[in-house]
């Protein structure tokens, strides 16, 4: 037969106390303690008087740059490195520049081969009327790719500087936008009715000089530029909140990854085919034709598409700290 207890000496059972503990409802440990508190620390007099001293002496030691060895050793390294590095780029510079052709030369290749080649070859090579457009994106089209890829790095640069979505408190995303709400434009009727007249006709404008670039001046740069400037102002005119409904940070992400992603792989597969003797499969084209100039026409929307995101995003950054 179980023999009854009573409740204190179930309380006193090591199985039940340590449930109380493990649920949190006692501590077997702390409960058993006599908390004795802390007495108030104060230090002595002659410890802080030798720490004060001593601290003084190491500050005055660090910049004490007079009688300092190693210091005076390193200024005096650094200052003849220095003149040496630069005598010696000067002299190489020098030697260079004396193996030039001279200047106007017929016999020069810089402005007799390569122009030629570009004038002549030109068209019949890239398919592309404007032959500005035909040597930056095709003869030199992973050097675009670069300027383009400078554009996003720089984006990313001021994004990482500026940022204050991650920030909690004073200078937080939450803050600014209170504090930038004031500098919202308030249903100011002239800007607003000029924004909805000219924004159309800068993006119409913008589309246009893109599409026409391989054809007549212009090209992805000078066009996103002006897409870029069309954001800004309907940005300004209607505010965040507004530009916000389909323009946002993951739209930027979405639209510079696709581009770049895209000409890289397009122009990698024609530099392979064409470095292989291969031919590429891309057709050229009628010359004249909006449809024409092989790969030109989309990596120059790619370039505009790239140009515009980073224009809007800088501004949008140096405004409130995001997209």
């Amino acid at each position: 037969m179980s023999r009854k207890i009573s409740e204190e000496e179930y309380k006193r059972q090591r199985i039940v106390r340590m449930k109380h503990w493990l649920s949190g409802e006692k501590d077997l440990y702390l409960d058993n303690m006599e908390v004795i508190p802390r007495e108030e620390y104060k230090p002595d007099r002659k410890q802080l008087e030798r720490y004060e001293h001593d601290l003084d002496e190491v500050m005055t030691r660090t910049y004490d740059t007079e009688h300092n060895r190693v210091y005076r050793f390193f200024q005096r390294f650094y200052k003849m490195a220095a003149v040496l590095c630069c005598t010696v780029l000067v002299l190489i510079l020098i030697v260079e520049v004396s193996y030039l052709p001279p200047i106007g030369s017929a016999s020069n290749p810089a402005s007799n081969e390569v122009a030629a080649k570009y004038i002549e070859d030109g068209l019949q090579d890239t398919g592309a009327v404007n032959i500005v457009t035909g040597m930056i994106l095709d003869y030199r089209a992973f050097d675009t790719f670069g300027e383009s890829n400078v554009l996003f790095i720089a984006t990313c640069t001021v994004l990482i500087l500026l940022r204050n979505d991650k920030k909690k408190g004073k200078g937080s995303a939450e803050d600014e936008e209170r504090r930038d709400s004031f500098y919202e434009p308030k249903k100011d009727a002239i800007l607003q009715m000029a924004a909805r007249i000219l924004v159309p006709i800068i993006m119409i404008f913008g589309i246009y000089i893109i599409l026409n670039g391989h054809l007549s001046p212009g090209g992805g740069f000078s066009g996103g530029a002006i897409i870029g400037a069309g954001l800004i102002l309907y940005l300004n005119a209607f505010g965040f909140e507004k530009t916000e409904r389909f323009f946002t940070e993951k739209t930027y992400k979405a639209v510079s990854f696709g581009a770049l992603l895209f000409y890289c792989l397009a122009k990698s597969y024609s530099f392979y085919t064409g470095a292989h003797h291969l031919e590429s499969g891309i057709p050229l084209g009628t010359p004249g034709a909006i449809i024409s100039s092989g790969l030109i026409l989309p990596l120059n929307i790619c370039v505009g598409l790239v140009v515009a995101c980073t224009m809007y995003a800088f501004f949008a950054l140096f405004r409130k700290g995001g997209f």
